[in-house]
């Protein structure tokens, strides 16, 4: 039998430890978030034609709203994300944009997904004074600047900028437009336009598809007619994948180049085998494994990566790195100057040196969006997989 006194020691030691992990579990308590929440609102195209870029950004966005309230929240106040479903719609995005602000004060927005519904509601973000950090490319968003307008993407200008370089070495001189004729297929064709001339490319021919058209034949018969050397598609899934599938229905072999705006797993599913040979600018989110380990974005884009695989049982998508760079940059912000709106603007502003998923995000007061053409890689399908061509 235990004698009088170990019986003692062991049940004083079994004590001091229930007071100890009593003491541990009130600390964990202690640091939980318990102030005000900091309520930020989030626009995002979670239904209708572009939900392969809304969903990852809502999924996105739910993700860190948990994170950051489980690492004891920002100074003590918990983060309150409110989303709302555009469903894609220009309308739609300004009367989400109006409940946030007006109905649930909130202190900032990220969003909306679409370059169209971002620019509903620039003008009123503008009048109501309100930070936002759209989730959409063009460069229109923040060119001219405007004070209280943000933006993640990178722009449909660098697109072009790093394509140039690539056209040049394959000794691509005549190129075919296809562009979806929304702001974001505008915007691109702008910019091609705008730069391609002056690195001696020209541009042969130009064609437009709606973002819900069921097929582009019609079109690429017109461009199969031409002298072009290649097709630069501008749009974002599906069109640009029932595009590919239809070049090779045609039996195009001219290359075909796409924009950042398919860069995700929608674009892969959609085209299938078509994808195939497919070259664009994107992102190094889609090749995080073939990037280098000594590039300043790996250790990001594998956290993202790694926790949105473990989330939602899928890869994680450039669009969705958008709502992780805006949020994180939101966060940021409010963890510098409180709930204040013109203070959270000033803090976005100062923004410097801030490594997301979509590069390193320097902004100034004449640089709302922050990146340059290295923010993105060339990348081609090969056997239905991202693959890095060029860094």
């Amino acid at each position: 039998m235990m004698s009088r006194s170990r019986c003692v020691v062991v049940l004083l030691t079994a004590l001091v430890l229930c007071l100890a992990l009593g003491a541990s579990a009130m600390g964990a308590k202690s640091r939980a978030a318990t102030g005000v929440p900091y309520t930020i609102g989030a626009i995002f195209s979670i239904t209708g034609d572009a939900s392969s870029l809304g969903i990852p950004e809502r999924n996105t966005a739910q993700m860190l709203e948990k994170m950051v309230n489980d690492a004891g929240g920002i100074n003590g106040h918990p983060l309150k994300i409110l989303i709302e479903d555009d469903r894609g719609d220009a309308a739609e995005a300004l009367n989400a944009a109006m409940r946030l602000v007006e109905r649930d004060n909130v202190l900032a927005i990220i969003g909306p997904s679409r370059t169209g519904t971002t620019m509903a509601l620039l003008d009123y973000m503008e009048r109501k004074q309100v930070p936002l950090i759209s989730c959409a490319a063009a460069i229109q968003i923040v060119e001219p600047v405007r004070k209280w307008v943000f933006k993640t993407p990178q722009s449909d200008r660098l697109a072009v900028q790093k394509l140039i370089p690539y056209l040049q070495s394959k000794k691509i001189k005549r190129v075919a437009i296809l562009s979806d004729n929304t702001p974001f297929g505008k915007g691109g064709l702008a910019e091609l336009d705008s730069l391609l001339p002056g690195a001696g490319i020209s541009v042969v021919a130009k064609e437009e598809y709606g973002p819900k058209d069921a097929s582009m034949e019609s079109q690429l018969t017109n461009i199969k007619g031409t002298n072009a050397q290649a097709v630069i598609c501008w749009g974002t899934p599906p069109g640009p994948a029932i595009v590919a599938k239809n070049m090779k229905q045609l039996s195009m072999t001219m290359p075909l180049i796409c924009s950042h705006g398919v860069a995700n797993a929608t674009f892969l599913s959609v085209a299938g085998e078509a994808a195939n040979g497919v070259v664009l600018p994107a992102g190094r989110l889609i090749v995080v494994d073939q990037i280098a380990k000594s590039n300043l974005q790996k250790k990001v884009l594998e956290e993202y990566a790694k926790r949105y695989q473990a989330e939602f049982g899928k890869p994680a998508d450039t669009f969705g790195g958008h709502a992780w760079d805006a949020v994180h940059i939101i966060v940021r912000a409010l963890r510098e100057a409180g709930p204040d709106r013109a203070k959270i603007r000033t803090a976005i502003e100062r923004t410097r040196g801030y490594v997301g998923t979509g590069g390193v995000f320097n902004f100034s007061a004449k640089d709302h969006n922050g990146l340059t053409k290295d923010a993105f890689v060339l990348v081609v399908v090969r056997d239905g997989k991202w693959t890095l061509l060029q860094q």
